[in-house]
């Protein structure tokens, strides 16, 4: 059954090596009573220790059943030593929190033993050994007789096919020591109980056979057994402690120092109390900024823009169609040219006629005014392969700034941009490149500048410096018959964009939204002043084309009859390059993409107060009724952005608060881990008890995983309930100060959370002392104290 072929077990100490076992050979029957006898550092327990599979040998081979062992993993020899291994230990090593009963069913809970059997064949075994009265019992309630019987009907409980006892008797007196040496021999009828002793008597009256060892090698054998005959077909059932065992043995632990796990789960507390509290403050106080918004906000305006571009529509529209998320990159320092037709969620509102009617017949109790923006029309040229080529307004996104912009302090720029690279505008003709907050730019807004809008990446040199020019209409129409073309060959273009009255402009920086701006004015592309927008659109109106279009009922440009009902065409600066492909069919279009609209850019609308606003809201929603998302018209609300930007800041602060109350929350991750290591090293003989039965290392952990989840759980509990309650007297403090009721609300949402943040961070501070405690020597674990 059992067979020990040449085995060799050295120890290296320092430069010292010691051979434990030198080249023992012997074989074992399935039923005998074998004493091994030998001098202290004969190598007796390194034997034994080897046999039961706590400890590794060197070369030569352990045969059981047949099956070699040479090829064993861990998790084999903890499955060996839980099925046909069970130990008898001379110092009992007994777990002193767990009680008798409980001592004897840890064997079979790891094998995964059923409940209701586990509890028969631990009553059973302690039945055997005449301790069925003491079930209940502590280890510390009995004698050293009745704990080495506990040790022996845990090591026969489940039914191991080995008994392994390492001088059973020598903690004994001489009386007990008999009545245990009778029980042994008793059991050694039906399995094979291998015993080391210093007490050549007890072998002598006890053992069928003995074995004597001297300097690690074989010396006598009084009944040597024949090879048995090999069987390869024995396997071994795998060992599992489940979570709710490693709980249970963790709350028996935990039980016996009730105080400073209190103390322990108390102190983890302070962190979860401190970040709930700040939490609850921030939750009451964004409630109150709603309030403001109701009650002091209304006010500001709802604005409703054409062409609203995949930007701002993700951050500005109260009207979200399909979502969308960004993240924002500020170290980054290269243009990166990206196609938002792929990646982003993009709405054009469309204004039209129709639309104006409909905002015209809002009911006018409801608004203090309204304010019409209008659009305004550029032609631009660049030099692109040496040729001149028309640039479409639209496909570089060219759009003006707020007046600031034309400042020479550029106010504007300062406080909502990054200046990152060149320098602010400061001329009429000064452009800025801008990018938006994760350095992005449509790769089409490159390309159309002539430039390698697939590149991973551009610098910023390659920007700044760009020059192209805006014609005006005179210049770039000419007259022919009753209607006007485009002058579009190569020598016109040239000529054109060499005369003096075209106006050169030039990207002079590069910016990007930095972290307050809460809503640019512009999104990524190129921006213009407000002194080039008012240049154009003067020279537009006074322009011979816009005169002649406005004289007649016909595309000006060609000669199609305008179509007698409204159409919802583009708008703005879009509207320019769909009428130049001869797609447009009225006349405001027309006059639209020759700088003189009537359909504006955008329109703000100022409700009276926060009632109106909502009835405004309401009546802009209307209009989008049974429309699809295409062609509905999303607006922005001033007042949402305002009080987000103020909402920003109290979350800035509510992060700061926070950061510092996780310092504490850091505190008590190591003070966890302190807390764990020294319950480790409490409880190191408890490890090595559980490995001699079976444990793996990963059961190991899960009881000190198990151990961390108690007290993370406990901190928890109080965490929150402690903030609970904390925050009646502050908001009686807070009342008194500030006449706001109630701004301490804690978010149940937010509770959870926390709760089980304080879970995962206790468990995160035993992560690394549970690793130390599986990683433990199961020989040198069991002879600690």
């Amino acid at each position: 059954m059992l067979q020990l072929k040449n085995i060799i077990k050295k120890y290296k100490i320092n430069d010292f090596t010691q051979t434990a076992l030198n080249q023992v050979s012997m074989d074992f029957r399935e039923n005998e009573f074998v004493a091994i006898l030998g001098q202290s550092g004969s190598g007796k327990t390194t034997l034994l220790n080897i046999i039961g599979g706590l400890d590794r040998y060197d070369s030569g081979d352990l045969i059981i059943n047949g099956k070699s062992t040479q090829q064993f993993k861990d998790s084999d020899w903890d499955a060996y030593r839980n099925n046909s291994v069970g130990f008898i230990f001379q110092s009992y090593n007994l777990i002193s929190h767990l009680s008798v009963l409980d001592n004897v069913e840890i064997g079979m809970t790891l094998s995964g033993v059923s409940k209701t059997e586990k509890k028969k064949k631990a009553l059973a075994a302690l039945e055997r050994v005449g301790l069925t009265l003491h079930r209940n019992k502590k280890p510390s309630q009995l004698s050293g007789g009745q704990m080495q019987r506990v040790a022996i009907a845990r090591a026969l409980a489940n039914n191991p096919d080995i008994i392994l006892a390492d001088e059973p008797t020598g903690a004994l007196d001489s009386e007990t020591s008999e009545q245990i040496m009778q029980l042994i021999q008793e059991i050694a009828k039906d399995k094979l109980v291998i015993m080391v002793t210093h007490n050549a008597e007890i072998a002598e009256k006890y053992a069928d056979r003995i074995v004597k060892l001297s300097d690690g090698k074989l010396i006598s054998d009084s009944n040597p057994a024949t090879e048995a005959e090999l069987n390869s077909n024995y396997t071994l059932k795998r060992t599992s402690m489940s979570f709710f065992t490693a709980l249970k043995l963790s709350w028996k632990n935990i039980g016996t120092k009730r105080w400073r796990t209190g103390l322990t789960a108390f102190a983890s507390s302070i962190g979860i109390i401190g970040v709930t509290l700040v939490l609850s403050l921030s939750n009451g106080f964004n409630i109150q900024i709603g309030n403001v918004e109701s009650s002091t906000l209304s006010g500001y305006p709802l604005t409703v823009s054409a062409g609203v571009s995949a930007q701002n529509f993700r951050r500005n529209s109260s009207t979200m169609l399909n979502g969308g998320t960004t993240t924002t990159t500020t170290d980054a320092t290269a243009i990166y040219p990206y196609d938002y037709t792929k990646d982003s969620v993009t709405h054009t509102n469309t204004l039209t006629q129709e639309y104006l009617d409909y905002i015209d017949a809002i009911d006018p109790t409801l608004l203090l005014g309204v304010n019409y923006n209008q659009s305004v029309n550029m032609n631009l040229l660049s030099i692109q392969n040496k040729l001149p080529v028309s640039l479409d307004a639209s496909a570089i996104n060219f759009s003006v700034f707020p007046k600031e912009l034309d400042s020479s302090s550029s106010k504007y720029i300062e406080t909502n941009y990054d200046l990152l690279a060149g320098s602010s505008p400061t001329q009429m003709s000064d452009l800025v490149l801008v990018l938006d907050e994760e350095n992005k730019i449509d790769k089409s807004i490159i390309a159309t500048l002539g430039l390698d809008g697939d590149a991973a990446s551009l610098t910023y040199e390659s920007l700044i410096g760009y020059t192209f020019k805006a014609i005006p209409n005179d210049l770039y129409y000419t007259k022919q018959g009753h209607t006007f073309t485009i002058n579009g060959t190569n020598d016109e273009l040239t000529a054109i964009y060499n005369n003096e009255a075209a106006i050169t402009l030039k990207i002079v920086g590069v910016i990007r939204p930095n972290a307050d701006a809460q809503s640019p004015a512009v999104t990524a592309g190129i921006a213009y002043s407000n002194a080039l927008s008012d240049y154009f659109l003067a020279d537009s109106q006074k322009s011979a084309i816009v005169a002649a279009q406005q004289s007649v009922e016909y595309n000006i440009l060609t000669g199609a009859p305008f179509s007698s009902t409204s159409a919802s065409v583009a708008t703005g600066l879009a509207a320019m390059r769909v009428l130049q492909q001869g797609n447009t069919n009225t006349k405001a279009s027309a006059l639209a993409s020759l700088g003189a609209s009537g359909i504006p850019q955008s329109i703000s609308l100022y409700p009276t107060d926060f009632t109106a606003k909502q009835a405004v809201i309401t009546y802009l929603d209307n209009w989008n009724t049974n429309l699809s998302d295409e062609n509905k018209i999303v607006y922005s609300d001033l007042s949402a952005t305002f009080t987000d930007s103020i909402g920003s800041v109290l979350d800035a602060v509510t992060l700061v608060l926070i950061a510092f109350a996780s310092i504490s929350l850091f505190v008590s991750l190591i003070m966890i881990g302190i807390i764990t290591y020294i319950s480790v090293l409490e409880r190191t003989k408890e490890i090595g008890i559980l490995r001699s039965l079976g444990a793996r290392k990963k059961d190991i952990t899960r009881v000190f995983n198990a151990e961390t989840f108690i007290i993370g759980t406990a901190s928890g509990l109080l965490g929150v309930g402690l903030a609970y309650l904390l925050t009646f007297p502050i908001n009686i403090i807070l009342f008194k100060l500030t006449d706001l009721k109630n701004v301490a609300l804690i978010n149940p949402v937010h509770a959870a959370l926390l709760f089980g943040f304080s879970i995962v961070l206790a468990m995160l501070g035993g992560l690394l002392p549970a690793r130390m405690a599986a990683q433990k020597d199961p020989v040198a674990a069991l002879r600690s104290e």
